[in-house]
């Protein structure tokens, strides 16, 4: 694969991501929003389990450095190089804060989930633990989302950039 493919793949993988940063952010955070503490615990804790297949990591893992190899193999057209290393940059600080922010808070609504009941479907709005989910439930909501939109954010702009080198490694060939 030459230095266009590994570029295309790059933006590929971070559009894909932004794509999934940006529909929590538009839709699904907005419509579990409008559910009781329980029906929010079930789902936020399937989805957390069910994210993690080999497509999802294929991008969210497979993006930062397909960016920097990118960057890499364009060293000698520093336009697109400079471009690819800024996607590559914005891309990781999304993977950061996943790490940091997004990644704890799955964590702690799952432990919380746990707690209330003897698994996901035992949850009940009025069920065992019912006040502490809706305390998880608060905690996750108040970090989770606004994080999850500067993820949005982040790799939104990643996929501009690594499209801006795509653009300008097109002109450099015509």
């Amino acid at each position: 694969m030459g230095q266009a493919g590994v570029l295309a793949v790059a933006a590929v993988l971070t559009g894909l991501m932004a794509g999934i940063y940006a529909a929590f952010s538009v839709a699904v955070m907005p419509g579990l929003a409008r559910v009781d503490d329980a029906a929010f615990t079930r789902v936020m804790r399937s989805v957390n389990v069910r994210i993690l297949n080999g497509w999802f990591l294929l991008a969210f893992l497979g993006a930062a450095p397909a960016a920097a190899a990118a960057a890499l193999l364009h060293r000698g057209d520093p336009p697109v190089a400079v471009w690819a290393g800024a996607g590559c940059a914005l891309y990781a600080a999304t993977v950061a804060v996943t790490f940091r922010v997004n990644v704890p808070l799955n964590d702690a609504l799952e432990a919380a989930g746990a707690a209330a009941g003897p698994g996901a479907a035992g949850l009940t709005e009025n069920g065992p633990g019912a006040a502490g989910l809706a305390e998880a439930r608060e905690r996750f909501e108040a970090r989770w989302t606004p994080w999850n939109a500067v993820r949005a954010v982040l790799a939104t702009a990643a996929f501009g950039c690594l499209a801006v080198a795509l653009l300008l490694h097109g002109d450099a060939g015509s």
